[in-house]
């Protein structure tokens, strides 16, 4: 978990361009207070450390069988079946496991070391560049997220986040001097249907929004909403979304981000099932212009289409 030294990240993505303006390095933490049921990144929902097993790694050497710990795993057919609800560390499996199939999902790391990692790919950022905190919840991340932002500042880079802004009013504003770049989501206008898809209803969110766009950082900030088909992808969802932002900042940025259709892979490594049909599929062009009609018959000026998104690139 996050101490005041370190934090836990499941992934810096390098060379990254769906993240933000320019290339950037994105930096995942773990951690997030909702549970989407699309969720795009499951390996970062907990806030702790996980194993996970990738099936497309084993050789079926069956190391790990003969170095297990009481209830760790289970041999069946021809690969293991990690027991998720063991109390212990996975260590042993880690180590022994000569083909990389047995993994932790995070590693702990210092605010030097990713400064460290960011600096490395500082020269392709340009003007327009930089990093990207990310998740999981970087908001969860608190003081150490702060201070990895100053030092990114002092470093002169440009930075970003992205966030569902379930978070703590009081630091979302101490947040706010520290970024160039915002981008946060807005999934449901209807608090009933966020609690239903996400575990939390969205008041907080709403209201963090509210003070984004009201705020002098306004012009910075980008709100988006995750296109899952028959859940966010609604027109009445989608108007009543747009309204609401462009009643608080009528130059509001506003943009849809298609359906991720793999994500759903990720889940048997780590223990979990997907929420989503196995047959749900993204949107096709004319589909999408559907969902963009309703963005501007809501009120929305400054719409981010996908071929808008891939001009910024």
């Amino acid at each position: 978990m996050t101490t005041s030294d370190s934090a836990l990240v499941f992934d810096i993505k390098r060379f990254a361009v769906h993240d933000g303006a320019g290339i950037r390095t994105t930096v995942f933490f773990k951690g997030c207070p909702l549970r989407c049921i699309w969720c795009q990144n499951p390996e970062g929902l907990n806030a702790k450390r996980q194993v996970m097993f990738m099936k497309s790694k084993c050789i079926h050497c069956r190391t790990c069988e003969t170095k297990a710990f009481g209830h760790q795993l289970t041999w069946v057919r021809d690969h293991p079946e990690l027991n998720f609800t063991y109390y212990g560390t996975y260590d042993n499996l880690v180590k022994e496991c000569p083909a990389g199939a047995i993994v932790y999902d995070s590693a702990a790391m210092t605010k030097e070391e990713i400064l460290e990692k960011i600096l490395e790919d500082k020269v392709f950022y340009r003007d327009t560049g930089g990093v990207t905190f990310s998740g999981g919840e970087p908001l969860m991340q608190g003081e150490f997220l702060l201070d990895l932002l100053k030092i990114c500042k002092e470093n002169g880079i440009n930075t970003a986040i992205e966030t569902c802004l379930q978070a703590d009013t009081e630091f979302v504003k101490e947040v706010i001097p520290y970024v160039d770049q915002i981008y946060a989501d807005m999934k449901f206008y209807n608090p009933e249907e966020h609690q239903k898809y996400t575990g939390m209803d969205n008041r907080i969110i709403r209201y963090n929004i509210k003070l984004l766009l009201e705020s002098d950082a306004r012009r910075k900030v980008t709100i988006r909403t995750p296109l899952i088909p028959n859940v966010t992808a609604e027109e009445t969802n989608i108007r009543a979304i747009a309204s609401y932002i462009s009643s608080i900042y009528p130059e509001v940025c506003y943009e849809l981000l298609n359906y991720n259709d793999l994500a759903g892979a990720k889940y048997p490594m780590i223990g979990k099932t997907f929420g989503m049909p196995e047959n749900t599929r993204r949107f096709k062009a004319h589909e999408m212009k559907k969902f963009y009609k309703a963005a501007l018959d809501g009120g929305v000026k400054n719409l981010i289409t996908e071929a808008k998104a891939k001009e910024r690139r």
